[in-house]
């Protein structure tokens, strides 16, 4: 199974929500490969000691057809990671929209998919719609878009699933795909606004679980942890353990 966590908006918790949902199924007995795929590396950087250099990450990929094998690292209680580099930011001016290379990530996959032990896949897209998210929505069985509650993302969830829809077509099939809720805050009125028209607009596509706004979920990033790892017993780890399950209960994990 691979899923591509994406949106085009910032600040939604898309980094956050690929590293604990991989946390989450691990401690459900799920070993995942992350790939970071986003030239920001935020989710390298969480890790803490992944590679600096451009050869040793995903971006070797592009450039050189470097095997995912050659550049995997160890992620301790959670499984793998492909890391990001800054270099991502070239690829779409340097190798070009042709079909070999939004096919690259895919079958970079599927080479390692052959060699590895069964992993779940979760793909940490790149923030902008471009080659790198081709990639990603080219290779995953499913996606995941993570949806701030205000306004302003609901704007940008209703573009997200208008950009799906036009890249069907081309893919020649649907693309499988949740919405996730993240910040949200029961003591606002907003959040329940948010919540209610996302439920009219994609159903059963919207996930039940919500991601509460969380003080650890928030701090947990900046000292190299996922959520289990910093506070195992906060309401963010509580909501990501829930989202997991109700996920691999609906076999979209």
């Amino acid at each position: 199974m691979r899923m591509a966590v994406f949106n085009q908006k910032g600040g939604v918790g898309k980094t956050t929500t690929a590293l604990n949902l991989a946390a989450a199924a691990a401690r459900d007995s799920m070993p995942t490969l992350l790939v970071d795929l986003d030239p920001q590396a935020h989710l390298s950087s969480i890790h803490g000691d992944a590679p600096t250099e451009a050869h040793n990450s995903v971006f070797a990929l592009y450039q050189d057809n470097r095997p995912l094998q050659d550049v995997a690292i160890a992620w301790p209680d959670i499984g793998r990671l492909i890391p990001a580099h800054a270099e991502l930011i070239k690829v779409d001016s340097v190798f070009g929209k042709g079909p070999t290379i939004l096919n690259r990530l895919n079958a970079g996959l599927q080479a390692l998919e052959v060699e590895a032990v069964e992993e779940c896949v979760l793909i940490d897209c790149c923030p902008f719609l471009g080659v790198l998210s081709l990639n990603a929505i080219f290779a995953a069985d499913r996606m995941l878009v993570p949806v701030s509650s205000d306004f302003l993302s609901l704007r940008g969830a209703l573009q997200i699933e208008h950009t799906l829809k036009a890249l069907e077509p081309v893919l020649k099939r649907r693309i499988e795909r949740r919405y996730l809720l993240t910040r949200f805050d029961r003591r606002r009125k907003m959040s329940f606004e948010v919540q209610e028209r996302l439920r009219k607009q994609f159903g059963a596509e919207l996930c039940e679980t919500v991601i509460s706004e969380n003080v650890a979920v928030a701090e947990a990033p900046a000292m190299n942890r996922d959520i289990f790892a910093h506070q195992p017993s906060s309401r963010g780890a509580e909501d990501y353990l829930e989202l997991m399950r109700e996920l691999r209960s609906a076999r979209f994990l």
